[in-house]
C-alpha cells in the first residue's frame, strides 16, 4: 500500500511593526536644473519656450525663476517663453536657490517671406562665411503651393553685373505657370562681387546653393529641394558657370540653357556630361567677343566637345540680335518641357532617365535641315541634337526669327466677380499665365462690348530681353472699375486674358446682380 504524502501548506507571516522606527519619507533636494534645449537659434519676432525640469525628478518641486541676460536682444517670461525682439547674442538663466542652468541663445535677421497668388516666395541673403564669393548673395525662391512633391529645381544665374536688378523672376507669372505644371521651385540669385571669382562653383556658389536648398527645405517642409534634379539657365558670366557646373555636377542637371556664355572655358567635361541635354545660343559677331569674353567662342567650343562626346548639345545663332539682347526664354521654356518628359524622375525617384535616342531629332546649323537621328546614316557630330521633333522645328524658327511665336492661347480668367460700387461695376477676377508666351493685358467687357484693358497700355508683365528680368516685379491687382451700368441687374460681364502673341483666352462671363 502506497503512502499517501500530503503537502502542508506553510505561512509566513511579516510582522508589519518591523520598520517603525522610520515611517517620515525620504527628502530630495535639487541637485541641478535640466533644460530640452542646450541653445536656441530664433529669428527676429520668432517666439519659443524653454522647458526646465528637475534632476533629480523626485526632488521637492522647485519654483524657476527665468531672466535674460539682454532683454533688447531676447526677452523670456516666468514660463520660460523666449521672444527674439533684435539680431544679436544673450543667455537665458533659470534658477532656483543657488541652482541654475544657462543657455546661449542668437538672433538672427527675419528672413522676408511673401505671399503670391497663394504660392510662397521666399527672399535669403547670405554673408560672411557663408559668401566667401561676394560681399553678399541675394537669394529669392518661388514654391507653388501644392501637396504634391517637388520634383525640380529651376536655377536662374545672372551675368557680370546684372544683379544690379536684384531679385524679380520668382515674382514672373509665366515662370510661375511653368513651376506649377512641372512641379518645380524657382530660384534666383544676384550675387554682389566679382563674376570672376563667383563664376567658379569651387569659389563658394555651389555650397551656397545647397544651403539655401536645404534652409528653405526646412522652412517650407520640403526636404526633396536638397535632392531634386537641376533646370539650370545661365546669361554671360552664368553661362560660364553654368558650364561649369555641367563639368563638376551632371548627375544632379537634368537640362541646361546657357544664354551669351563667356570667358571660353578650356576644361573637358567628364563622362557623365554627355547624357545632360544642353541649349547654348549666341550672336555671333555682335556677341560680346572683345576683352577675354569670348561668347562666340565660350558657345561653338563648348558644342564642338561635347558633341564629340555624343552628348545631345544643340547651339543656336542669333546674328541679329546681341548679347544682351535674346528672346531665349520663349525657346528655354519648351526645351525643357521636352526634356523632362524624357529626364524626369519617376514617382519619388531622383535618379534621372537618360534621353530616349529613339525620339531625337538632328539639326544641321548650315542648312537647318532636320532629321530623325535614329535613321541618319551620315557624321553626326557637327549637327545638333535635340530631345525631339517638335523641339527641333522650334529650334529652326528660332534660328530663322530670333524668337519662338506662342501658337496656342492663354488659359481663361476665373473667379471672376461683379459688384456694385457707387454708380459703378468693380470687376475682379484670377489668372494664370500663358507657359509659353505670359500675360500680356487683360481685356474687360459689359454685355459683349469691350469696356478697356488691364493695364490700360503697356504690357502687364513682361521679361527685359536683356538679361530675362521680370518687368515690374509686382503686378497691379486683378481688378477693373466699369464707369456707370448699375441701372439694373442684367448685365454680363466678361473678362479674358491676352498673351505676348495677341492670343487671347476665352472669355469668362459673370452676371452682374
Amino acid at each position: 500500500m502506497k503512502k499517501r504524502f500530503i503537502p502542508l501548506l506553510l505561512w509566513i507571516v511579516v510582522a508589519t511593526n518591523g520598520c517603525s522606527e522610520n515611517n517620515s519619507p525620504k527628502v530630495y533636494h535639487l541637485e541641478r536644473i535640466r533644460t530640452d534645449k542646450s541653445s536656441l537659434t530664433l529669428e527676429v519676432g520668432d517666439k519659443e519656450r524653454i522647458v526646465a525640469s528637475a534632476v533629480p525628478s523626485v526632488a521637492v518641486s522647485p519654483v524657476f525663476e527665468w531672466k535674460s541676460g539682454n532683454y533688447t536682444v531676447a526677452s523670456v517670461d516666468n514660463q520660460g517663453l523666449v521672444e527674439a525682439l533684435a539680431v544679436g547674442e544673450t543667455v537665458i538663466t533659470v534658477s532656483s536657490s543657488d541652482i541654475s542652468a544657462i543657455l546661449p541663445v542668437k538672433v538672427t535677421p527675419r528672413e522676408q517671406t511673401a505671399k503670391t497668388y497663394g504660392d510662397t516666395i521666399i527672399l535669403m541673403t547670405l554673408k560672411g562665411a557663408d559668401c566667401l564669393f561676394a560681399d553678399h548673395a541675394d537669394y529669392g525662391i518661388y514654391i507653388p503651393t501644392r501637396t504634391e512633391a517637388l520634383r525640380g529645381i529651376l536655377i536662374l544665374q545672372h551675368g557680370c553685373g546684372m544683379e544690379q536688378f536684384g531679385i524679380t523672376r520668382p515674382y514672373d507669372l509665366q515662370y510661375q505657370a511653368f513651376a506649377r505644371k512641372w512641379k518645380l521651385a524657382v530660384v534666383e540669385t544676384a550675387l554682389y562681387g566679382s563674376c570672376h571669382v563667383w563664376r567658379d562653383p569651387g569659389a563658394g556658389t555651389v555650397a551656397a546653393l545647397l544651403k539655401v536648398l536645404n534652409d528653405t527645405g526646412e522652412k517650407t517642409g520640403r526636404p526633396e529641394l536638397s535632392a531634386v534634379p537641376w533646370l539650370l539657365f545661365g546669361h554671360s558670366g552664368g553661362g560660364y558657370w553654368t558650364l561649369a557646373m555641367l563639368k563638376e555636377y551632371p548627375e544632379r542637371i537634368m537640362a541646361a540653357v546657357c544664354y551669351s556664355p563667356a570667358f571660353d572655358p578650356q576644361w573637358d567635361y567628364p563622362a557623365a556630361a554627355a547624357k545632360v541635354p544642353l541649349l547654348t545660343r549666341h550672336a555671333g559677331a555682335n556677341d560680346a567677343n572683345a576683352d577675354g569674353t569670348s561668347c562666340w567662342a565660350t558657345s561653338v567650343h563648348a558644342f564642338q566637345k561635347l558633341r564629340n562626346m555624343d552628348a545631345p548639345v544643340s547651339i543656336a545663332h542669333n546674328p541679329a540680335q546681341n548679347h544682351n539682347f535674346s528672346y531665349i526664354r520663349y525657346m528655354a521654356v519648351p526645351f525643357y518641357e521636352a526634356v523632362m518628359k524624357q529626364r524626369m524622375p519617376e514617382g519619388n525617384s531622383t535618379v534621372m532617365r537618360d534621353l530616349d535616342r529613339t525620339q531625337t531629332w538632328l539639326g544641321d546649323t548650315l542648312t537647318l535641315q532636320l532629321y530623325k537621328e535614329s535613321t541618319y546614316a551620315g557624321d553626326k557630330k557637327g549637327l545638333c541634337v535635340l530631345p525631339d521633333e517638335a523641339t527641333a522645328q522650334l529650334w529652326k524658327e528660332y534660328v530663322i526669327t530670333g524668337t519662338v511665336a506662342d501658337k496656342t492661347p492663354p488659359p481663361a480668367p476665373y473667379n471672376v466677380k461683379a459688384k456694385r460700387n457707387g454708380g459703378n461695376i468693380e470687376v475682379s477676377w484670377d489668372a494664370d499665365a500663358d507657359i509659353e508666351s505670359g500675360i500680356f493685358r487683360f481685356e474687360i467687357f459689359k454685355d459683349g462690348t469691350p469696356v478697356g484693358n488691364l493695364p490700360k497700355t503697356g504690357a502687364y508683365q513682361q521679361f527685359d530681353t536683356n538679361g530675362d528680368n521680370t518687368v515690374p516685379v509686382e503686378t497691379t491687382e486683378m481688378k477693373f472699375e466699369i464707369v456707370g451700368g448699375t441701372d439694373n441687374a442684367g448685365h454680363t460681364i466678361a473678362v479674358r486674358t491676352v498673351n505676348h502673341f495677341n492670343l487671347p483666352s476665352e472669355k469668362t462671363e459673370v452676371q452682374l446682380k
